[in-house]
């Protein structure tokens, strides 16, 4: 459906996005999706993939070993935070999390998990939820509700509209306004069309974070 016949019909259009907080990819990306709002009718639905999960097994270099052992904490965090208080908490507690790890360059700790929680609105003893596997099976299932749509040679963000499901944008920095609307019409138009499966150039810059967010 393109941007157009959207407006005329008053329609709002569901996008699911699965995340992880560790990527800092996924959280430009979900920052475009949050601007895509304000200029489109669409309404973002929030979902949790794990980094770590997708990399279980594989034969890593030892810093992005390090790096996989540390992201179990957050996304176990965001999922107890889902089965106790349902879906809606998902967007503010994304936020906090990236705001903290993207922006203010905090470290992946229980302090740190404290704070955005407390940030989100949510009870602090959640970051109890980064210790240990009791959300592991939950935490499994929505990771493969979004991996299992694009396949599994890529990682985070995954974006699905309209059945149609894709990896990216990568982007940087996030698009704001009507720009991000525009790149949303691509995405729409890519979408809607049949066959479509990629684009795809090698990035020559690294993630570029608004601080005035």
């Amino acid at each position: 459906m393109a941007d157009g016949e959207q407006r005329a019909s008053g329609e709002t259009v569901p996008v699911d996005f699965w995340f992880d907080p560790l990527c800092p990819w996924a959280w430009l990306a979900s920052r475009w999706l949050l601007e895509v709002e304000r200029v489109r009718p669409v309404r973002p639905r929030w979902h949790v993939m794990s980094l770590s999960v997708l990399n279980q097994g594989r034969d890593l270099p030892e810093e992005y070993r390090t790096l996989m052992q540390e992201g179990w904490g957050p996304v176990r965090i965001c999922i107890a935070a889902e089965q106790k208080y349902g879906g809606d908490v998902l967007a503010p507690l994304y936020t906090a999390l990236g705001t903290r790890f993207h922006h203010g360059k905090e470290p992946r700790s229980a302090e740190t998990y404290r704070a955005a929680l407390a940030d989100a609105g949510l009870p602090e003893d959640l970051a109890e939820a980064a210790d240990t596997d009791a959300y592991d099976e939950a935490l499994v299932r929505s990771h493969h509700d979004g991996m299992d749509r694009v396949g599994y040679e890529v990682g985070t963000p995954v974006v699905s509209v309209e059945g149609v499901s894709f990896f990216g944008p990568v982007v940087t920095p996030a698009p704001k306004g009507e720009e991000a609307g525009r790149l949303w019409d691509g995405v729409l138009l890519v979408a809607g069309t049949d066959g479509f499966f990629e684009l795809k150039r090698s990035r020559d810059r690294k993630p570029i974070f608004d601080t005035g967010e």
